[in-house]
């Protein structure tokens, strides 16, 4: 685990600050959503703070990373350079600002700015939509991971406009003469967001990262069943969308269980990996194991509740009690155990890579702390099982509250050895990374007459 794996086109990516600009923020949107779940569990907010920590959750957090991630290894990945390094940093800003503007309206009751900061995050979703999108197209043919980031750009495209629009309707009614209504328009925007702009991107890296990782290749059985859920998962994506956004429930049905179909099947094909894995026991696959353990657990979960009933509101998220399996036991391990490779691995590619041969470095695995590792490690899989069991086998008040303290210790232990290994290992810190101003390499459009840098797709 601690060398680089073949393959990947390191001189693509683009300079460390950008990506690592992109956790650092996103890890303070963690804190803050986790945080506030805490003091949610014993005590009440004002105005609509649970959509205000849902938001801070989903876009500030996973989309974040998200968008940071793909800036990062798409180029990587691809052997093809970011289309605009200018638009990777004016992407950032403009989401941010508009989360924490939309985050603070909701608990402030002032509806009114809503359609302002619903309108920054669409413009940060597009520009990244649009950089990212012109960056990808460039490698072809497309791989298995290529035509999942592809279908999760298209649904952050998507998914944007129709965040901005129920933002607008708080306050001036925009359904009104069109043939659909608020309830139907925000199923489809939930239904694209977590289980296209998100899980799509979490199911293409996911396979890239646990078969590089485990250093095993899917066999035979395992080829058919990414074959099956290439099939599945973006058909039954787009029924159940179309289904909840017309309210028609035997489409929406249909596209539910042939999106569970494809979900199992990759979840197998995980599995097979790990099990497979010629490598020691590291961060990555030990959250990865939990995260195939979640995902079968919400499948199972929601298989019959959107079988009964894929329109309902209460089971958006699939069983109304399963929405931390998928948030935290999908989305949060996927991330966190990524992030303890990808964030050394970016740093250690800027700082340490051209001192190799010449004198003794730290590996990857070295530059973060493996204690602090263990701890978080064990605190969030003790908080995460208790508060995915609490509504699903009514337990105490206690227990819920206990195990949502422990998980925000734990996510404050995990923030806290990433920002030290930046600040230990980074060029120039944590505060380095935060300056606002292009660091060298981060070219305006000034800078190159007016158009974005765009380098030659090298052969794949």
């Amino acid at each position: 685990m601690n060398g680089i794996p073949g393959g990947l086109r390191t001189d693509q990516q683009p300079p460390m600050v950008i990506p690592l600009r992109h956790f650092l923020l996103a890890l303070g949107f963690l804190a803050v959503g986790v945080g506030g779940g805490t003091v949610l569990a014993v005590a009440t907010l004002p105005g609509l703070a649970g959509l205000a920590r849902l938001h801070v959750l989903l876009v500030g957090w996973i989309a974040v990373t998200i968008m940071g991630a793909m800036t990062q290894f798409v180029p990587v990945w691809s052997g093809v350079a970011i289309h605009s390094r200018w638009l990777a940093v004016a992407q950032l800003w403009l989401v941010t600002a508009g989360l924490i503007g939309f985050g603070a309206a909701l608990l402030a009751g002032a509806f009114a700015w809503l359609p302002v900061a619903g309108a920054l995050m669409l413009a940060g979703i597009w520009v990244f939509v649009y950089n990212v999108g012109r960056t990808i197209v460039r490698a072809r043919p497309f791989d298995f991971t290529e035509r999942h980031f592809a279908l999760a750009l298209a649904c952050f495209g998507l998914v944007a406009p129709l965040g901005a629009l129920l933002a607008t309707d708080f306050t001036t009614p925009v359904f009104e003469s069109v043939p659909v209504n608020r309830f139907e328009i925000h199923g489809s925007h939930a239904t694209l967001a977590l289980f296209g702009a998100l899980l799509a991107t979490v199911v293409g890296a996911l396979f890239q990262l646990t078969k590089m990782f485990t250093q095993a290749e899917p066999d035979r059985l395992s080829d058919r069943l990414l074959a099956l859920e290439q099939l599945c998962f973006p058909a039954g994506l787009a029924a159940l969308v179309v289904g909840r956004g017309l309210t028609i429930a035997p489409i929406a049905r249909v596209g539910a269980v042939t999106l569970l179909v494809g979900l199992a099947a990759f979840a197998v094909v995980v599995a097979r990996l790990l099990a497979g894995a010629t490598v020691e026991r590291s961060p990555m696959l030990a959250r990865y194991w939990l995260v195939v353990a979640a995902l079968v657990a919400w499948i199972a979960l929601a298989a019959p509740t959107w079988w009964a009933d894929p329109l309902a509101y209460e089971s958006l998220f699939g069983y109304p009690g399963s929405r931390t399996l998928l948030l935290f036991g999908v989305f949060g391990f996927v991330v966190i155990g990524s992030l303890y490779h990808i964030v050394p691995f970016i740093i250690w590619i800027e700082r340490y890579s051209d001192r190799l041969g010449f004198e003794q470095v730290p590996m990857i695995d070295d530059l973060y702390d493996d204690r602090l590792e263990r701890a978080d490690f064990w605190l969030l899989l003790v908080g995460f099982a208790g508060l995915s069991a609490a509504p699903l086998v009514d337990l105490p008040a206690v227990v819920s509250t206990a195990s949502s303290l422990l998980a925000t210790v734990g996510v404050g232990v995990f923030i806290a050895n990433m920002l030290l290994t930046i600040h230990r290992h980074g060029p120039d810190g944590i505060a380095g990374v935060l300056a606002s101003a292009f660091e060298s390499g981060e070219n305006a459009p000034a800078a190159a007459g007016g158009e974005p840098d765009v380098d030659a797709s090298p052969d794949r």
